[in-house]
């Protein structure tokens, strides 16, 4: 396995993670996990990513159980939530989603009760919230950290503006800013690590635990004949995640990706996969599997690491043209 620095952090993450979004609860139960979780672990991953609404808090609970049969050193492992949504669904009232002093002191506790742990390693606000003062949602965070509720915290899904705000915040009063950012990454997304995002990298540092490398499945081949029974874009509820993700031209581009992997040998997931990590500014990338198969076989995107030449680099890039255009100055 190999490990990143968290952006300017001093936190160590395997450049390859475990995460839970869709799979835990609504597609595999406790013994999948278990087992899952355990091919991670001894392969050297030690981040495991969660968050208050994944399965409306089941997600946590059922991660929890697996953790606490586990038994693992918890210096070992590094483990997440994020808040923002809540966890009630329809029945979420007033403070129980959002930012707020409340609601993020309360799905603190709320995380450390599900995954039965006694500290979170990072948590993340999951949106931005226009509605709270940014100095609130610093002065919590920072709060949490001083209480050691949490070691290091983070935004997911914010602009580079945003980031840079909480940052002046918390210099302004000497508090804890910012350390990660949980973004989405592939092949068919990438301004915000590689526009956006850059002054961040080079002036303050931002580490990033990218989600959906393969695009939720897109980049793994399986949907360029249609739909397979039992995958994640047949779960009901996930019709807005089918509707963005199945599109015809980037289908076409998928299999021309296809042809690319088979003349180097490799599988089409595992170089998607390797293309995320291939750029240093990844911390790193959250796998999620419900087969043993396909977690091992997306564990060898490490090998295929030496062979993203410049010339294959420059082959994806053509085949893609995705590439964000940078400003010129």
């Amino acid at each position: 396995m190999l490990y990143r620095r968290m952006g300017k952090s001093g936190l160590q993450l395997s450049v390859l993670s475990f995460g839970s979004w869709v799979t835990f609860q609504k597609q595999i139960e406790d013994k999948r996990a278990d087992e899952l979780m355990g091919i991670a672990y001894d392969a050297g991953i030690n981040f495991f990513d969660n968050a208050e609404v994944y399965a409306l808090g089941k997600s946590e609970e059922m991660m929890g159980r697996v953790l606490k049969n586990k038994q693992w050193d918890r210096t070992s492992y590094t483990l997440s939530s994020k808040a923002y949504f809540g966890w009630r669904g329809k029945e979420n009232k007033p403070n129980q989603t959002g930012l707020s002093r409340k609601h993020l002191t309360e799905a603190c506790h709320e995380a450390l009760k599900r995954l039965q742990t006694d500290y979170l390693d990072l948590y993340f606000c999951h949106r931005p919230d226009k509605q709270v003062p940014i100095e609130e949602v610093v002065w919590t965070m920072n709060t949490l950290i001083q209480q050691g509720k949490i070691l290091y915290w983070g935004t997911s899904e914010w602009s580079g503006v945003e980031i840079m705000e909480a940052h002046r915040v918390a210099a302004h009063y000497r508090l804890i800013g910012p350390s990660v950012e949980q973004t989405e990454y592939n092949l068919f997304n990438r301004n915000k690590l590689e526009n956006e995002y850059l002054e961040i990298f080079k002036n303050v540092g931002l580490g990033t635990t990218i989600f959906s490398p393969l695009a939720s499945g897109l980049l793994s081949g399986k949907y360029n004949e249609g739909v397979p029974e039992g995958s994640r874009l047949s779960i009901p509820g996930f019709e807005w995640l089918k509707e963005r993700t199945l599109m015809e031209h980037k289908i076409e581009k998928v299999k021309q990706l296809g042809n690319l992997a088979k003349e180097l040998n490799v599988s089409l997931s595992a170089l998607s996969i390797a293309w995320c990590i291939h750029n240093p500014n990844v911390s790193t990338a959250i796998l999620g599997a419900t087969q043993k198969e396909q977690l091992t076989a997306n564990l060898q995107s490490l090998e295929i690491l030496p062979l993203l030449t410049e010339e294959v680099l420059q082959k994806i890039e053509l085949i893609f043209e995705t590439r964000p255009k940078l400003p010129d100055y």
